[in-house]
């Protein structure tokens, strides 16, 4: 067996159970952390698809990014209540037998079209890094839009700060 399936279907069963949890949970905290694994096990995939850049994307904007702010935005909103005590944070659309029925016959349907399909072995191709490339074309024929987006980028900034400041605060 090769070594590059094993690989494979381990990253996809560490992604399936992740997906898995994240979607049956009932606590919202276990389900933002299980969705460590989904970005993590996509991430791998990534990577064994040699697309690296992909792969490096995948961890800085949604492990590094947004997956930390709904970590923290449900950590910092779990004990806020007018009572002052504590409460339970609770997926209220949790309902498993619809899901596991929804599940079951959409796995009947992939399963039944990946038995029937026909399938041909290729040659291996060998990849090489797809950075070098997306930094050249940036750099060479898109350097225009690419500047014109940082500018967008910095008046951004200048506008959230200008935005965020309080009335008396000077510039």
């Amino acid at each position: 067996m090769d070594i590059k399936f094993v690989i494979f279907c381990v990253i996809s069963a560490i992604t399936l159970l992740s997906a898995g949890v994240v979607a049956f949970s009932r606590n919202v905290i276990h389900s933002a952390f299980a969705l460590l694994g989904v970005f993590a096990g996509v991430m791998g995939l990534y990577i064994l698809l040699s697309a690296d850049f992909v792969a490096i994307v995948q961890l800085v904007i949604y492990i590094g990014g947004i997956l930390v702010l709904i970590i923290f935005a449900v950590m910092l909103t779990t004990r806020i209540d007018k009572a002052g005590g504590e409460r339970k944070l609770v997926n209220k659309a949790f309902e498993p037998l619809p899901a596991l029925v929804l599940v079951g016959v959409f796995g009947a349907i992939l399963w039944a079209m990946i038995s029937k399909g026909i399938y041909q072995t290729r040659v291996a191709v060998v990849f090489r890094s797809t950075t070098a490339y997306i930094g050249d074309k940036l750099l060479d024929e898109y350097l225009l839009p690419f500047e014109i987006i940082s500018i967008l980028l910095v008046l951004v900034l200048v506008g959230a700060v200008v935005l965020g400041r309080k009335d008396g605060d000077k510039l």
